[in-house]
């Protein structure tokens, strides 16, 4: 078993999505949201962020900003998406 099998549901949503993703795309945290919960999915946000956060911390994605990595997984602001690491 791996790290995100059993660990936490968001973070293999996560992986799911990203690994579902055609190459070279990302996905948004709205469609992680959105796959937890449909009908409040605005609650999740901050839900979708930590675990982006620990999966990119361990290298299995990418948090991106513009297109481009973010430097720090901890800080950063604004639009982001997600994406294979």
């Amino acid at each position: 078993m791996s790290e995100t099998e059993g660990s936490d549901p968001i973070e293999a949503i996560i992986v799911k999505l990203v690994a579902a993703a055609p190459e070279g795309r990302s996905i948004s945290p709205a469609d992680v949201a959105k796959a937890i919960d449909p009908e409040r999915f605005n609650r999740q946000f901050g839900h979708v962020r930590q675990a982006a956060i620990r999966l990119a911390r361990r290298g299995e994605v990418t948090i991106l900003r513009k297109g481009k990595p973010v430097e720090d997984p901890e800080n950063f602001k604004g639009v982001w998406r997600i994406g294979r690491a």
